[in-house]
């Protein structure tokens, strides 16, 4: 289902997006929260980690505090409200401990959308997210309309089809502002070669400038993306 930035929206919505690092809920799908949030829905970026292992020649605790920091920054410019799991970029881990704080999280927001990484990725953090919120999603009864998201498609995630596209063009500037505040990561530097290139290509398949891409869980419930 194609749907437009455009779109009214008549109730207002929860939506929780789930990245394993700071950066990842902004690049794959910043321009969906900046969307909603700008029609007055509450939108949680929520961060499995802190970017520990992020910053080459740091200790995780500084890569941590930079990192946390640029995500606030980015948070702010999204104007949405950010939420840190705490477990470790680069040793996330699948556990019966590590369940709890996601489902725990589902219980307390009690979202009406839940978007996440695409399971079948190159990066283990992002595969053991997609779990976590499966597994949450799963066992918070299936409420939330469930979307995975493709993070720098053929490096990073594969075999992603999309479902449902948005149109970013209207806040597309205000993704890319929320994206470069990862100074860290130097984004900005190289955000055309991979990110810049899934905007305009999915843009070019949903008819428009820019867009971003999802795929709907096929028993989500009957809420989709506007």
């Amino acid at each position: 289902m194609g749907n437009s930035a455009s779109t009214s929206i008549e109730k207002k919505m929860k939506i929780v997006v789930v990245g394993a690092h700071p950066d990842d809920p902004e690049t794959i799908c910043g321009g969906l929260m900046a969307m909603y949030s700008g029609l007055g829905h509450e939108v949680v970026s929520v961060y499995l980690t802190r970017g520990e292992a992020g910053i080459e020649g740091k200790t995780h605790e500084e890569s941590a505090k930079i990192r946390t920091a640029e995500a606030l920054t980015a948070c702010a410019i999204l104007k949405v409200r950010p939420e840190f799991i705490g477990q470790i970029d680069g040793n996330c881990e699948i556990t019966s401990e590590r369940y709890a704080p996601l489902l725990d999280l589902f219980k307390k927001e009690k979202p009406d959308i839940v978007l996440t990484h695409w399971p079948i990725d190159s990066h283990r953090d992002h595969r053991i997210c997609s779990i976590l919120v499966y597994d949450a999603w799963l066992n918070t009864g299936r409420k939330s309309a469930l979307y995975y998201c493709e993070a720098m498609s053929g490096v990073q995630s594969q075999n992603f089809a999309p479902t449902d596209y948005v149109d970013i063009t209207g806040v597309v500037e205000q993704k890319h502002k929320a994206c470069f505040a990862h100074v860290s990561q130097e984004i900005e530097q190289t955000y055309s070669e991979h990110h810049g290139k899934m905007e305009k290509f999915r843009g070019m398949e949903f008819g428009c400038d820019y867009a971003e891409a999802f795929v709907r869980h096929v028993k989500s419930p009957g809420i989709y993306l506007k």
